[in-house]
């Protein structure tokens, strides 16, 4: 039998918190809860986990904080954040966090297991790509793999969030070709609006470029939008 994947609910709520981990267990994955940060420091260092269900509005620190703290550390568990606010600001600080995808409170449960299941599928580590692997696109010492929407470096494989995934799969369908913000916004459904797509932009090319800051293969077409030019 497959081992069930592992999630680590975090939140201060007591009733929800249960029922989070009644329901994901119902549904077929082995659940640990935690009420606060520190809790869940204590789950992170004892146990591995394939995804973190984390609450922004958490007395001490803060969901936001914690998430911003374990991405300093290259800790890359995925996160799916919880929260009452839903601006677009507010899910905008949640990416920037480090989280990877963002579901305001309340929330239908089964839209919840949805969205787990598509980060799960997302960042699951996948067989090694052959050579003979269709539609890859070199980006220096990256090679991405558009049909499975791996970034691999050296035989090692770079772990995207569901929103980076998508962004690079988006471009890499017309390299050379330039892109609007609200045509990349639509295609790869990333909520947030430009500022959204901007901080995606950014954190992808922390992970192809050799210097973020002089960007070599995403560029930045001013007024116009932004290009995937491989080598």
């Amino acid at each position: 039998m497959d081992e069930l994947q592992h999630i680590l609910v975090v939140d201060d709520d007591n009733r929800l918190r249960e029922l989070l981990r009644s329901y994901l267990s119902k549904n077929g994955f082995s659940v640990s809860a935690a009420s606060d940060a520190d809790s869940a420091r204590r789950h992170l260092q004892s146990m591995e986990f394939d995804l973190i269900v984390l609450d922004v509005m958490m007395p001490g620190e803060t969901g936001l904080e914690f998430a911003r703290a374990l991405r300093e550390t290259r800790n890359t568990v995925p996160i799916l954040m919880l929260t009452a606010m839903g601006e677009a600001s507010d899910r905008i600080g949640g990416l920037e966090a480090g989280a990877d995808d963002y579901l305001p409170k309340p929330f239908e449960p089964r839209e919840l297991l949805l969205r787990i299941q598509t980060i799960l599928r997302r960042t699951a580590m996948p067989a090694p790509v052959r050579d003979i692997a269709p539609a890859r696109i070199k980006l220096g010492s990256h090679v991405f793999d558009r049909e499975r929407a791996i970034l691999q470096s050296d035989g090692a494989i770079t772990r995207l969030t569901t929103a980076e995934a998508s962004l690079l799969s988006v471009l890499s369908e017309a390299p050379g070709e330039i892109m609007s913000r609200e045509t990349l916004t639509d295609r790869c459904m990333i909520d947030g609006g430009d500022r959204a797509i901007d901080v995606q932009v950014t954190r992808l090319r922390r992970k192809i470029e050799p210097d973020p800051k002089t960007p070599r293969y995403l560029q930045t077409v001013r007024g116009r939008g932004y290009v995937l030019r491989p080598d």
